[in-house]
């Protein structure tokens, strides 16, 4: 699959690192790991065949984690690292991109590195500022760069734009909208790398059932659809959930973040099966219907939470 991102080292798994600078997910169970555990999940990793690291500066400590593991491991140089730049909010275009510059330069220095292989803003709504990005690449600071997004509408307008290198889009077995609306095909025409996130839906799709918060109910009754395809096929929910996105066309990187080695382990077994058939692809398509935003949109689940309490 061609993308603008080819002079870079890639893999088709990448490693979120969110869990590395705070205790993250609704599945999480063990907290923010040490930096040995850190250190020792990423050279798991490393040694497994993955190239791609994912992180922000708004991950609490996770850059300096990476910086510091990617130099006691000296594999820096054989890594790609995407990282987000802070939210700016509703900043002037001129503190904006002083903002943005700012981060950038914290990003190097946590990292450790000369320039940012990927630079994406944080929150889609920030792409307005792209040309501030686009100057820091000028300069060598930054080599690509793009955007997270939360919405289908803000993927395709920021695609259309021709200015992103690559997009990172939550997609799931309960979450296809970005593949029904067709984002996914448009990058992919257009040379752009996809970064499929929330491959889990937060951890929801491998937690146990009993542990589903009440205000997640209907996720649950939507789960209970995947189940008896998951084992006809022999496999886990979670392996189902892993293997179907790495058998969407036009996703370069399918991301996963873990707590733990055994979880990295897990991971990377399931990955070193490769995509599902294509018959159970379609039947999830089929099986799953369109979901409401919000209830997909793990963002929005503590509104949903206050909700169902009232």
């Amino acid at each position: 699959m061609q993308t603008r991102l080819d002079d870079l080292v890639l893999s088709r798994l990448m490693l979120g690192t969110v869990q590395f600078g705070m205790p993250y997910g609704i599945a999480n169970r063990s907290g923010q790991p040490s930096y040995e555990t850190a250190r020792d999940i990423v050279a798991c990793a490393h040694a497994a065949g993955v190239r791609c690291l994912d992180t922000a500066a708004g991950y609490g400590t996770s850059e300096q984690v990476i910086g510091r593991v990617l130099k006691e491991l000296g594999i820096a140089d054989g890594v790609t690292v995407a990282t987000k730049v802070q939210h700016v909010g509703a900043a002037a275009p001129r503190d904006a991109a002083k903002a943005i510059e700012e981060s950038v330069e914290n990003s190097l220095r946590a990292l450790r590195l000369d320039a940012l292989p990927i630079c994406l803003f944080h929150r889609e709504q920030d792409f307005e500022h792209a040309a501030a990005l686009l100057r820091l690449k000028e300069r060598g600071l930054v080599r690509h760069i793009g955007s997270s997004v939360m919405t289908t509408e803000a993927a395709l307008a920021i695609l259309h734009a021709d200015l992103a290198d690559a997009v990172q889009l939550p997609v799931n077995l309960l979450d296809q909208s970005f593949v029904r609306r067709g984002v996914i095909a448009e990058a992919r025409q257009r040379g752009v790398a996809i970064f499929a996130r929330s491959v889990y839906l937060q951890g929801l799709l491998v937690m146990p059932e009993e542990e589903i918060p009440p205000h997640l109910g209907d996720l649950r009754s939507a789960r209970h659809r995947l189940d008896p395809l998951a084992h006809d096929a022999g496999i886990s929910l979670g392996e189902m959930a892993l293997r179907y996105v790495l058998g969407l066309d036009g996703v370069t990187c399918v991301l996963v973040g873990v707590e733990t080695v055994e979880q990295m382990r897990a991971n990377l077994g399931m990955w070193a099966k490769g995509p599902l058939e294509p018959e159970l692809m379609r039947a999830i398509d089929q099986a799953v219907p369109d979901l409401p935003y919000e209830l997909v949109t793990p963002h929005y689940w503590p509104q949903l939470k206050s909700r169902y309490s009232h």
